[in-house]
């Protein structure tokens, strides 16, 4: 099955926008391998918006770049595929992508047929210049059934920023993936923000279909395509990649791995973390407290394990106090938790009754745990 769990790989657009290259795809393929990004699970390379010419051929025709890309796509995809990567690709449900390329409306099953031709594994497909007489809903179905008539497996990534409430509709349609936000910026408040809007849809996602929050920024510190604003702390990074997991979002790498400083490409890599965001169950957190930007969550994992998630969004140091019977295990219960710290992997013991916690601003700690008596 297509996205059993939610789908990790790199995408081009958060760091390098229309700068993007044959060479560039085939260093960021040997990065991917040689850093341990596949290994972990990151298996899709996805080549974002600008990589073709402006117009299509005689024929109707979507044609790369020959400047970016002089070998063509196929040769780019085979070079994905024989590092082990699966290969992605860009287009739109519009008229034009939304840096001015030719796009897909009316074009779905000769560009889906293209896609499969080169070898493409994965569409992202987004919503610019869309007409005002045209139907989401049923572009974004033409575009699926296109590529399940292409012959190939191709992962579906709707990007349609949540515009007509399509976290109701993606599913039906075919997805496999939707984003369910505007775009993501390298900056706490853009992140923070797009966590905190999708609280209400913790329930539109599960396996065959995930909740997309965009491209992680993790290890860019202002760098790149998507720099706004105050760049994030380690700290934040932290707390992004935490709550994205915890969300079960599909992780897409926005920064340059090739460049990443050790402690990002660590938490990238957290064995812990991952865990949470691909446990076989994908079920969506229970928010257990909502208090002036602080919140706590409670995750159930599989094999009888949980995730428990404190989040400080606030911009003060806060005092959290963890009651288990919010979790479910009241004092009577005769029963606690055994806990690991995720990140860091330490074995804090077992515990009954509460957990104190004190972060400071925009940091978060996640532990996983298990029942035990106490």
């Amino acid at each position: 099955m297509l996205a059993a769990r939610a789908p990790m790989g790199w995408n081009s657009w958060n760091t390098f926008a229309n700068n993007i290259s044959e060479k560039l795809i085939f260093e960021m393929a040997d990065a991917m391998v040689d850093m341990g990004y596949l290994a972990a699970g990151y298996e899709y390379l996805v080549i974002d918006d600008c990589w073709s010419l402006r117009d299509r051929d005689e024929n109707g025709m979507l044609v790369p770049d020959p400047e970016k890309f002089p070998h063509g796509m196929k040769a780019v995809s085979d070079y994905v595929h024989k590092k082990g990567l699966k290969f992605g690709m860009y287009s739109c449900a519009g008229q034009r992508t939304c840096a001015g390329y030719p796009s897909s409306y009316d074009h779905e099953y000769q560009d889906a047929a293209t896609f499969a031709s080169w070898g493409v594994d994965f569409l992202k497909y987004d919503f610019c210049y869309f007409p005002q007489s045209g139907d989401p809903k049923m572009r974004y179905l033409t575009m699926a059934m296109a590529l399940k008539a292409s012959g190939r497996e191709i992962l579906f990534s709707a990007c349609n920023w949540g515009t007509d409430e399509s976290w109701q509709w993606m599913r039906e349609v075919g997805a496999h993936m939707y984003r369910s936000t505007g775009d993501i910026f390298d900056n706490f408040a853009s992140f923070s923000q797009i966590a905190k809007s999708q609280f209400k849809n913790f329930s539109m996602s599960s396996p065959a279909c995930f909740n997309d929050m965009d491209m992680l920024t993790v290890g860019m510190y202002g760098k790149g395509n998507v720099g706004l604003g105050d760049a994030c702390t380690y700290d934040d990074y932290v707390t992004q990649f935490a709550l994205w997991t915890f969300f079960s979002a599909p992780l897409m790498i926005g920064g340059d791995i090739r460049k990443m400083d050790e402690k990002c490409s660590a938490l990238m890599l957290n064995k812990n973390l991952l865990r949470i965001d691909q446990d076989e169950e994908a079920r969506p957190p229970h928010m257990i407290k909502d208090d002036r930007g602080s919140y706590m969550f409670i995750k159930h994992l599989s094999d009888g394990e949980f995730a428990l998630g404190m989040f400080n969004l606030s911009e003060q140091r806060i005092d959290m106090e963890l009651m288990f019977a919010d979790c479910g295990v009241p004092v009577a219960s005769g029963f606690g938790f055994e806990l690991t710290d995720a990140v860091t992997g330490e074995n804090l013991g077992k515990r009954r009754d509460d957990l104190f916690v004190s972060l400071e601003k925009h940091q978060s700690k996640v532990l996983l745990a298990r029942l035990c008596r106490v």
